[in-house]
């Protein structure tokens, strides 16, 4: 073979690899973007339920002398699922714990305030108070269906990054993989009903 040959070879080759690494972190990255989208939408749901929030406790006092400590809790609750940010391109197990754990407590704060709303007769007629729980059982159905869809687009991603070659080039641009919503601690769990 010619030596001119040779170069042209060898030039192809590079060429071709660094075309098909471009590729490759090319879907990576519309991957990670979809992932972080998908974030973008549970957050917007669950700011919804925190927006939800003050309107249904204010329409609670203003009916009648509710249990001051069970507003107080879905108040605090509320403040503590708000203040903790999760950044969506760096999706830790740890981060998406500490988010999750806010939430779940802010949802079983409300689910407190729903039970004792059961001793208010009055409340339950009441119209303010039937219209904001619809919205608010709306929106935990949202909340469902947007943590189903993270998942699966974060587990499309992980498995894009993980598959082989494609980690050749994760490891090269750190594309690293994200975390998952779990089911509560205990949800395994069916609850006991005796009668």
């Amino acid at each position: 073979m010619k030596k001119g040959t040779i170069w042209i070879i060898i030039i192809a080759i590079i060429v071709l690899v660094v075309m098909w690494f471009v590729r490759i972190n090319n879907r990576m990255v519309e991957a990670q973007e979809q992932a972080v989208q998908a974030w973008a939408q549970v957050e917007n749901v669950y700011q919804r339920r925190a927006d939800l929030i003050p309107n249904l406790v204010n329409t609670v006092k203003g009916a009648v002398d509710f249990e001051k400590s069970t507003l107080e809790a879905v108040i605090e609750a509320r403040s503590r699922a708000t203040s903790i940010t999760v950044d969506p391109t760096n999706l830790t197990e740890e981060s998406m714990a500490a988010f999750q754990d806010a939430q779940d407590n802010l949802s079983q704060s409300l689910g407190r305030l729903m039970a004792v709303v059961e001793r208010y007769p009055e409340l339950k007629a009441n119209q303010n108070f039937l219209e904001l729980q619809a919205q608010l059982e709306g929106t935990e159905n949202r909340i469902a269906v947007e943590r189903r869809s993270f998942n699966q687009v974060v587990q499309a991603y992980n498995v894009l990054i993980r598959k082989f070659p494609n980690s050749i080039v994760a490891s090269i641009r750190n594309f690293e993989s994200k975390a998952y919503f779990k089911a509560a601690e205990g949800a395994e769990t069916p609850p006991v009903v005796a009668f």
